[in-house]
């Protein structure tokens, strides 16, 4: 495969470790220093990353996150790539709706390391969302 097929792959490992809930799976996507904007929370390191991540999806019944439009810039052992991305989340009973929809894009830097490419920094951004917000809100006292 070409470093932009391994790349696109390490984008689609993402979305199949937060829609399976594998989050220790993250490991195989990012770097353990990388840094985040993770749709405005800033996140510095794998864990901070992982914790971001699972306070938002683990409480919730399902989701499904799918990527598309990749572009891909390779420099020797760096990379950037960015792709759009829309993701449904669902928590059943949820009054007003079980859905909610976001669309956006992921902004990444990445390097080649001895086990393939990583994620050095992922900025999450939404441009625009449908259904219902509450499906994705954190309880009062919850985790961030």
């Amino acid at each position: 495969m070409s470093d932009r097929d391994d790349i696109i792959d390490v984008a689609i490992a993402y979305t199949w470790a937060l829609d399976t809930k594998r989050l220790d799976d993250l490991a195989q996507v990012f770097t353990a220093d990388a840094t985040g904007m993770l749709h405005g929370v800033a996140c510095d390191g794998l864990p901070a990353i992982v914790e971001r991540i699972g306070g938002a999806i683990l409480r919730l019944d399902a989701t499904q996150h799918l990527v598309g439009n990749h572009q891909v810039r390779v420099d020797g052992d760096t990379a950037t790539h960015r792709c759009q991305l829309a993701s449904q989340h669902v928590k059943a009973g949820t009054p007003g709706g079980d859905t909610y929809v976001v669309g956006g894009y992921y902004d990444d830097r990445l390097v080649r390391t001895a086990d393939g490419w990583r994620i050095t920094h992922r900025t999450m951004q939404q441009t625009w969302a449908d259904g219902n917000r509450e499906v994705v809100k954190r309880p009062a006292g919850g985790a961030s």
